[in-house]
C-alpha cells in the first residue's frame, strides 16, 4: 500500500550496496552511480522524503485512452498528445495527485520514479506487478529502487551496453529516441569519468582474513587501513602483527570488537571510510 503523502521510511542508499547491485549486471560502482546522478541528481528522495518523480502528461493521455477521463484531464492540463506541449513545474506531485482523482492507476504509470526514473508503466521490467507495488516500495528505501533499475536494466538488453560504456545506446534504450535531446549520452560519459577517479566500495562478501592471511584481500584491508589514519606499516598482502594491531585500533575506534579479525562488520566501516 502506498503511504499517505508518497512519505515512507525514505532509507538513503548505502554506498555498499551500489557495488553490491552493481555486481549482479556485472559493473562497478563508477556506472551505476553515473546514471544515478544524470537521472536524478544523485538522489531517489526529495526534500519532502518522497520519491523523485516526474508526470509526464503525454504519457497519461496515452494511459488514458480515448473518453470522458481523457477529456477531464486535458481540460485541467494535466494531459495532452505531444511531449514538450508545456514546461514541466519544478513539482510533479501536485499533477499526480490531481491526475490520480482521475484515474489512480493511469496517473501512477503516467510517471517516472525514484533513483533510476523508472516510468510506471515499466513496472513489470522492473520487477513489480504493478505501478503501485512499486510505488509503494520506493517509498520505503533507495536500495529498492536501485534494485528496480538494475532489473530494468537487464531486461532491456541494456546492460551490455552500460559494460561497454557504449552511452549512446545505453540512453537510446533506457532514456528513448529523443536521449540527445537532452544530451544525456554526453552527460553520463562525463559522470562516469568523474566517478571512475574516486576508489570503489568493495562489495560485502570478502573473507574472513586475520593473523596469518596472505593474499590480495589483505593487501586491500591494509590500504583502506592507511587511508583511515591506521599504518600497518607496509601494505604487503601479509596479515601480520603490525596489520594486526592496527586492525584492533581501527576497531577500538570505531566501537567495533577489538578481535584484531577482519570480518563482514569491519569492512563495512572500512569501506565507509574510503567513501567519506
Amino acid at each position: 500500500m502506498i503511504p499517505v503523502g508518497f512519505k515512507g521510511r525514505a532509507l538513503a542508499l548505502a554506498a555498499i550496496d551500489i557495488a553490491r547491485i552493481g555486481r549482479r549486471i556485472g559493473v562497478g560502482e563508477d556506472e551505476i552511480r553515473a546514471v544515478i546522478e544524470v537521472e536524478t541528481s544523485g538522489g531517489g528522495f526529495d526534500r519532502q522524503g518522497r520519491p523523485k518523480i516526474l508526470f509526464e502528461p503525454h504519457v497519461f493521455w496515452r494511459e488514458l485512452g480515448a473518453g470522458q477521463k481523457r477529456t477531464a484531464a486535458e481540460g485541467q492540463g494535466l494531459a495532452y498528445p505531444k511531449w514538450g506541449t508545456r514546461p514541466y513545474p519544478a513539482d510533479s506531485y501536485p499533477r499526480l495527485e490531481l491526475a490520480m482523482k482521475i484515474d489512480a492507476r493511469a496517473a501512477l504509470r503516467s510517471a517516472s520514479w525514484g533513483l533510476g526514473q523508472i516510468m510506471g508503466f515499466n513496472h513489470k521490467a522492473a520487477g513489480y506487478a504493478n505501478a503501485g507495488d512499486m510505488v509503494a516500495a520506493f517509498c520505503d528505501a533507495e536500495a529498492l529502487h536501485l534494485e528496480a533499475m538494475v532489473r530494468f536494466i537487464q531486461s532491456e538488453g541494456l546492460d551490455d551496453d552500460l559494460r561497454r560504456h557504449d552511452w549512446s545506446g545505453f540512453s537510446r534504450g533506457y532514456n528513448g529516441a529523443g536521449y540527445a535531446q537532452h544530451s544525456y549520452h554526453t552527460r553520463l560519459a562525463a559522470a562516469f569519468k568523474r566517478w571512475q577517479a574516486i576508489p570503489d566500495v568493495l562489495a560485502p562478501d570478502l573473507p574472513k582474513i586475520g593473523l596469518g592471511a596472505r593474499g590480495k584481500e589483505v593487501k586491500t584491508a591494509q590500504q583502506r587501513l592507511l587511508v583511515a589514519g591506521h599504518d600497518p606499516r607496509g601494505v604487503d598482502g601479509w596479515f601480520g602483527a603490525n596489520t594486526r594491531a592496527v586492525a584492533i585500533d581501527f576497531q577500538s575506534a570505531h566501537g567495533l570488537v577489538p578481535d584484531g579479525i577482519i570480518g563482514p562488520k569491519t569492512w563495512a566501516v572500512l569501506n565507509t571510510e574510503i567513501v567519506a
